[in-house]
């Protein structure tokens, strides 16, 4: 447990739950859902941003409908491990707009990345950006047909 988690009581871990399922709580709606008034959620809410536990606010969109219709989770090994090397890769990896998770991963492969594009060609487009100019020893996509859970919130209550 770091230190900004060391300091949360149940009321913080409420909070942290509640915006985590509908980030656009009203003030008011917040404090009543955990049983605060709101001048005291709102110094919660302020102390909980200061530290660093809450980083933003996001809308879940429905991307099919967009017609960003497909995931692909990218798997990758390289045969560089150099620092000079992994920071061009990183980002080389951040400029390209259909990433939207990227992680370094421990195991037979060396990153992870997550893709959402518009069908196969745009795929096919997204991966030759990602091979040009860097040496990959293997690329390997396997494509979500379905989301079965997708951006769960995690249960903070249980900390």
């Amino acid at each position: 447990m770091n230190d900004a988690s060391a300091n949360l009581d149940i009321f913080d871990r409420k909070i942290l739950s509640a915006i985590q399922m509908d980030a656009n709580l009203s003030q008011r709606d917040l404090a009543d859902k955990i049983g605060l008034s709101q001048n005291a959620c709102w110094r919660r809410l302020q102390r909980l941003h200061s530290i660093g536990l809450i980083k933003g606010s996001h809308t879940d969109i429905d991307l099919p409908a967009l017609g960003l219709d497909l995931t692909v989770f990218v798997m990758i090994r390289t045969r560089h491990h150099s620092k000079d090397w992994s920071e061009g890769f990183r980002a080389h990896v951040k400029r390209l707009p259909e990433v939207v998770d990227f992680y370094r991963i421990g195991g037979d492969w060396d990153y992870l990345i997550k893709v959402v594009t518009q069908g196969m060609k745009g795929y096919d487009t997204f991966y030759q950006k990602l091979i040009t100019d860097f040496d990959l020893a293997t690329v390997t996509g396997f494509f979500s047909m379905e989301a079965i859970i997708n951006n769960r919130p995690v249960d903070i209550t249980r900390l």
